[in-house]
Parts: C-alpha cells; structure tokens; sequence
C-alpha cells in the first residue's frame, strides 16, 4: 500500500509538472511576441490566403468550362454548317 500511495503521489507531482508546462505553453503560444505565436500566426494569415486564391481559381475554373462548353456548341453548329455547305457546293458542281 505504501509504495501504492508513493507511485501515487510521484505520478500526480508528474502530473502537476506536466500541467505547469501546458499552461507554459499555451501562454507563450498566446502571447503574440514568442515565435510560436507569430509562426502560428503566419501560417495561419497564409492559409487564409491560399483558401482564397483556391476559392478564386475554382471560381476561374467554372467560368472556363462554362466558355469550353459554348465553344464546343459552337464547332458542333459550325461543323454541320460546313457540312450543308459542302453538300449544297458538291450539288452546285
């Protein structure tokens, strides 16, 4: 029992160290002048920028397939087109 309750107590002055540097850590990380927290901040200002360009080239990206599919209407019409009028000129010769 006695070595019980000293494991015990050894693990919760663990625990208790443990817990210190956590809250270390997470002050450092929230104060805006430790380089974790501006490395933090900088990924986070570059995600941010990178989820908008991502949102914009999706956006360019619709528009370019909406334009491929009117220009492929356009050569499907202009194809039969060509055919009529090379029917209409084999007829005329």
């Amino acid at each position: 029992v006695a070595a019980l309750q000293d494991e015990k107590n050894s693990l919760m002055s663990e625990n208790e160290i443990m817990n210190d540097r956590l809250e270390q850590l997470d002050d450092s990380f929230d104060d805006p002048n430790t380089a974790v927290a501006k490395k933090y901040f900088s990924a986070q200002l570059q995600l941010e920028q990178l989820q908008e360009e991502n949102f914009r080239l999706e956006a360019a990206k619709d528009d370019y397939r909406v334009h491929c599919e009117d220009l492929e209407k356009q050569l499907i019409e202009l194809q039969h087109r060509n055919n009529e009028l090379t029917s209409l000129a084999e007829e005329s010769r």
